[in-house]
């Protein structure tokens, strides 16, 4: 009797890239191939769902102002919710990632990726904001308790053509697979999800009730007290 086939891991890569081509959209693909193909070599099949960010930045935009997710943010929302890891890649501007990047995880849920694997990466013009993965991005995933990869990746001009930038590409690849293959997001769901939803509700099916019908909320939404 044959064993089940496995089901593929899904892989979001998320770019906040605004070029066509972006430096950034292709560290992410270069990182989601080497995960690919490690994968594989391991028995494992990939899916990779691509998210970029400059095609809703509107609906981001709205999202913030308004609270209003339009069908394609929800999509994106969806692939994150869904997937078994990610691939989260930002460009840096004022020595920061970008603003488009960091409104998009503002307006997630704050229980989305509890647990899930997740490799940061980031492109500069110059090799001083190196630091910007580890420094910025590493806390807002730490606040949204994603398990950020130990190995973040950055580059600048000069680091296309350099080896190394292949073997950070290859470690942080690696480690995305092998907590893939662990299942530790699925097995937190599965075993202590009640410790992890906050109070005003989470995701995956685990909401916790709200009552909507009082003073303070009525005024929240705009209306007027009783």
């Amino acid at each position: 009797m044959s064993s089940p086939v496995a089901e593929p891991f899904r892989l979001a890569v998320l770019s906040a890239g605004i070029g066509d081509p972006s430096s950034t959209r292709l560290l992410a693909d270069r990182t989601a191939e080497r995960a690919t193909a490690l994968a594989a070599s391991r028995g494992a099949a990939v899916t990779v769902s691509v998210i970029e960010l400059r095609e809703i930045a509107a609906d981001i935009s709205t999202a913030l102002v308004s609270q209003l997710i339009t069908p394609k943010l929800q999509k994106a929302i969806t692939v994150l919710g869904e997937a078994d890891g990610i691939i989260a890649a930002a460009p840096v501007y004022k020595a920061g990632p970008s603003g488009l990047f960091t409104s998009f995880f503002h307006i997630l849920d704050n229980d989305l990726l509890i647990a899930k694997p997740v490799v940061l990466a980031a492109t500069a013009g110059t090799a001083r904001h190196a630091l910007v993965v580890d420094d910025q991005m590493r806390p807002l995933f730490a606040y949204l308790r994603a398990m950020a990869v130990p190995t973040s990746l950055f580059a600048a001009p000069e680091d296309w053509s350099d080896p190394a930038l292949n073997q950070r590409i290859d470690r942080a690849a690696r480690e995305l697979v092998l907590l893939m293959e662990s299942g530790f997001a699925r097995k937190i769901k599965d075993e202590s999800w009640d410790s992890y939803r906050h109070e005003y509700g989470s995701a995956g099916g685990a909401e916790v009730s709200v009552d909507l019908d009082t003073d303070l909320m009525r005024l929240a939404a705009g209306g007027s007290a009783a």
